[in-house]
């Protein structure tokens, strides 16, 4: 029940020192401050005070949290949360029903003794009207808040044939799933020494430390039975001699899906949890089994256990029910994405690791290159294949470029049939290693990228996008990594390059119309329907890519590319935020609408029905839409290009 607080007149001087340190009363004059104090009253709220009803409460004051904490929540028909924040100190609310003049939209309990500041109604609508600064404030943060609740919303979508899955993977950290004390043995002790040691504290591993007590490797059961008894090592040896260096390690406060993640890409089940440069314990794949109860780490073991490329094909047919349980923990896009590219990769790392055993040592070393999503990080449901190969380049020897030439057209044919029979399609382009135009020695590689950027055709800059976001994987990754820092100190130099590039980034407009309608496909088989990829993500896509290449950023994954254009000033801070939020939640939206296609039997695409959504997830959307403008207004000013 909603509850009356204990309203009392505020102090002038108090009000205008709490204002003077938050945003956006902190920039207004001290003349604005001392009046808002003057229409100002304070009110005290208990723990567990239900102060604004969804739907029911009229909001005739803005609240300013001075002292204590509120959660804010919305309810469905079932009296089901669908939405949860929590705001303290500096916090806000009640803003959005006074500016739309309705009850309040959300409800608003205190999570602990409150103290609020409470702006008069009409003072607060005479400030917006005559603060630009203060409204665009506002506006702006309800434009972010839609979207997160448009977002949380469907992150929360169930699926009821799937079980209530925990949000444990992406709320516990690392450090609370410790189980057991830190264990350590000195590197000189004995093999045996070791091995006593973790039979009394049954445990799998203990840390090695050396004479300055600084840990420099770790030991394992495993290691023991591999190195030691499997080979006849006497026991009465270091334990350096089996332990591996340098030991891998994770923050304390990184979130168990992080600390999956690390193992799987590192291909190691123990993390040294560190916390202020010191370690503190050892998590493993384990301990977050037990709490988790099924994981992504199942699948990477059948991956990485198979000895024949056969076994491989009916893994990656695994991968959706990954996602599904993703989706229903409430993983983000950005989580779902690289998980999927984590599982990827190691399916076609050990296929390409199977088909070098089959075919032999290759006659240059090698690098497999993945482009496009896949060198993005950001595949979702069965992306088309787009990969290349690159080898160094051969002597000038007629007989070493016939044999380098003819080892990888058959390896590049063989592999790209192999992931075609794990459920990878082909690229309808052709740009895949299988094409002898993407299977090149590195200085071939060199003078693509060198023509692309050096005398830019148009037509070809937009075809050869999808090779601006390659990676390195299996193979010597060096030299997918001298290429791209060949391409990282090159691009910025190349001004008729990046323009033309800037023009092809603002082809796609937003589907939005005038009226803020959305502009869906006309004709054809996806008739009334929005294009989310090509109208709604491959803008921010490009967008995050020019502006990467004109720095010099070597980063493909656009999430990521866009967090180091900020860091360094490149693009305004809210720009970031607008364009991060956007993308996420465009991902979001295509990833359960392709799992919904899939669990219905059909095969997924990247056309959306707007009237399938909800009333918030169009109006979020519409909004994720409006940022392609911005971006876009960006470019056109950045880079003095006109349409």
């Amino acid at each position: 029940m909603v509850k009356d607080g204990n309203i009392h007149l505020a102090d002038p001087e108090s009000v205008v020192r709490f204002l003077r340190k938050i945003l956006p009363f902190k920039d207004l004059d001290d003349e604005v401050l001392r009046n808002l104090s003057t229409r100002c009253t304070q009110d005290f709220f208990a723990k567990g005070t239900l102060v604004l009803q969804q739907d029911v409460s009229e909001v005739t004051h803005l609240y300013l949290i001075n002292r204590g904490g509120v959660k804010v929540y919305l309810t469905d028909d079932n009296r089901e949360v669908t939405l949860k924040d929590f705001r303290g100190e500096g916090g806000y609310f009640g803003a959005l029903g006074i500016i739309r003049g309705s009850r309040a939209n959300l409800n608003v309990e205190t999570v602990e003794d409150t103290f609020c500041w409470l702006l008069e109604k009409e003072a607060f609508l005479d400030l917006i009207k005559n603060s630009p600064r203060v409204a665009q404030y506002y506006l702006q943060r309800f434009s972010e808040d839609v979207v997160c609740t448009a977002y949380s919303e469907l992150r929360n979508q169930k699926r009821r044939s799937g079980p209530q899955a925990p949000f444990y993977m992406f709320s516990v950290e690392v450090a609370d799933v410790i189980t057991r004390p830190l264990q350590t043995i000195s590197a000189g002790e004995t093999i045996q020494q070791a091995a006593v040691a973790m039979s009394h504290h049954r445990i799998g591993s203990l840390l090695v430390r050396d004479r300055e007590e600084n840990v420099v490797g770790i030991v394992t059961d495993k290691d023991i039975r591999s190195k030691v008894v499997a080979k006849g090592l006497d026991y009465l040896a270091p334990v350096e001699r089996i332990m591996t260096s340098p030991v891998h390690t994770i923050f304390s406060h990184a979130v168990c899906f992080d600390a999956l993640l690390q193992m799987m890409k590192l291909k190691v089940h123990h993390l040294a949890v560190e916390r202020q440069k010191e370690i503190i314990g050892v998590v493993t794949a384990h301990d977050i089994m037990v709490h988790q109860g099924t994981s992504p780490l199942y699948l990477f073991r059948e991956i990485v256990a198979q000895k024949k490329i056969e076994g491989l094909y009916s893994l990656s047919q695994k991968v959706p029910t990954i996602v599904r349980a993703l989706i229903e923990e409430g993983a983000k896009a950005n989580n779902i994405t690289r998980m999927i590219s984590v599982l990827n990769d190691h399916i076609v790392d050990r296929m390409l690791a199977l088909l070098y055993e089959e075919m032999g040592p290759s006659p240059q070393p090698f690098c497999w290159l993945m482009m496009g999503s896949e060198g993005r990080k950001e595949q979702t449901f069965k992306t088309d294949q787009d990969n290349a190969l690159i080898y160094d380049t051969p002597p000038d020897d007629w007989e070493a470029i016939k044999t380098a030439k003819l080892y990888f057209r058959r390896f590049g044919n063989r592999a790209i049939q192999h992931l075609e029979a794990c459920g990878y399609p082909l690229c309808k382009g052709e740009m895949m290693a299988s094409n002898p135009r993407w299977r090149k020695p590195y200085d071939a590689w060199q003078g693509y990228f060198d023509r692309w950027m050096g005398s830019p055709e148009p037509n070809e800059v937009m075809h050869a996008t999808v090779f601006f976001d390659f990676r390195p994987g299996f193979g010597h990754v060096g030299l997918g990594e001298r290429l791209r820092r060949h391409l990282s100190e090159t691009a910025p130099k190349k001004g008729i390059f990046l323009m033309h590039l800037a023009k092809d980034s603002l082809q796609n407009k937003p589907p939005l119309s005038f009226f803020r309608n959305f502009i869906v496909e006309k004709d054809g088989a996806h008739k009334n329907r929005l294009d989310l990829k090509t109208r709604g993500l491959t803008p921010l896509v490009d967008f995050a890519r020019l502006l990467a290449l004109a720095h010099g950023i070597s980063e493909t994954n656009t999430l990521a590319r866009l967090k180091l254009l900020a860091d360094g000033n490149y693009i305004p801070k809210d720009l970031y935020t607008e364009t991060s939020e956007a993308y996420e939640f465009q991902m979001q939206l295509r990833l359960v609408h392709q799992m919904r296609m899939m669990e219905a039997g059909l095969t997924p695409n990247n056309f959306v029905d707007p009237s399938d959504l909800s009333d918030l997830e169009k109006q979020a959307l519409k909004e994720a839409f409006a940022v392609i403008g911005r971006v876009q207004a960006f470019i056109k000013s950045e880079f003095k290009v006109s349409e």
